[in-house]
């Protein structure tokens, strides 16, 4: 089993070298495309053509593009994610400080949304084809359904402007109380949450009534025992492992795509800063910023690995 489970951590951290590696290459590709540069966004479109290729030359963009990425990559080895173009301050220290934020705003939606997602799950399967499934089922599948910007701004436009409960900017302060942060943060937790608990909720109920026929289920039942201990008791253990994969793939989710919903309610996160850094094309500070999106998105994939195998006692011995 140690054995098994070291040979899965090796194999996907080294694939994860490789996607880190890919995901550099893509994206200094991807900005190299994009129209202007860093010198065009801060003299903006008026300024001489001398005095761009000035500022382009003082940055170092006149090398070749190949030449830039070598010499990145070898300082982030080193562990130097380098010196924002825009504001000359490091990339390191800038992500440092947003990554914080970004990581409580994923803590705190799923402290409410994985217990409310699972229990809602079974409660569906407990009840399958019933009334209460029906409306469990269609009001998650309408979340699903619904862009992410658009339930921000329903809910900005209810408990921020009609009922005044909760500020619509979540300007969130290292120097703020527990309370106080978690006020500011509340709608965009909940628009997360609104998300992320249809997923958990669909797999979580899927699993369980996939597992309703199998004989030991069946057996169960013949012994008189009552549903909802069937579920529980019998049922819920063997669908940990795809609820888990489901769980932590939204934990990935709440890390690395919240860009749309940190925008709209300017919150202080990474997806905030890849994106001013996207509009300043400040590649050192996109790049950096990419690598830790890319990392958590590995990192997290290869903890729903092992928890999914941990999790399933078939799985476990068959290995």
């Amino acid at each position: 089993m140690n054995n098994t489970l070291l040979a899965i951590v090796v194999q996907r951290l080294a694939m994860g070298v490789f996607i880190l590696f890919g995901v550099s290459v893509v994206i200094t590709i991807g900005v190299e495309f994009l129209s202007g540069d860093v010198c065009s966004a801060i003299l903006g479109q008026a300024a001489e053509a001398s005095t761009v290729a000035a500022c382009q030359a003082q940055l170092g963009l006149d090398q070749p593009i190949h030449i830039r990425y070598a010499n990145w990559l070898y300082n982030v080895v080193q562990g130097d994610f380098g010196t924002s173009l825009a504001n000359k301050r490091e990339v390191g220290e800038q992500i440092g400080k947003r990554l914080g934020n970004t990581l409580y705003l994923a803590a705190t939606t799923a402290m409410f949304a994985v217990p409310i997602g699972i229990l809602l799950g079974v409660i569906a399967a407990l009840y399958r084809n019933s009334f209460i499934d029906h409306l469990i089922s269609t009001s998650t599948l309408s979340t699903i359904s619904s862009p992410e910007f658009f339930l921000a701004y329903v809910l900005m436009a209810i408990f921020a402007v009609n009922l005044n409960w909760l500020p619509a900017i979540s300007n969130v302060d290292s120097s703020m109380g527990f309370w106080a942060r978690l006020e500011v943060s509340a709608l965009p937790v909940i628009t997360l949450m609104l998300v992320t608990i249809a997923h958990m909720m669909r797999m979580t109920r899927a699993s369980i009534v996939s597992l309703l026929a199998s004989p030991y289920i069946e057996m169960a039942k013949l012994k008189g025992l009552k549903p909802g201990r069937i579920i529980i008791k019998h049922a819920l253990p063997n669908a940990w492992s795809p609820i888990i994969q489901v769980v932590v793939l939204n934990l990935a989710y709440m890390i690395v795509g919240v860009v749309v919903i940190e925008v709209v309610f300017v919150y202080p996160g990474l997806g905030a800063l890849i994106v001013d850094a996207v509009l300043n094309r400040d590649l050192p500070l996109i790049q950096g910023t990419a690598m830790v999106f890319a990392a958590v998105y590995v990192l997290l994939f290869l903890l729903a690995d092992i928890l999914s195998i941990l999790a399933n006692p078939r799985l476990r011995h068959r290995r």
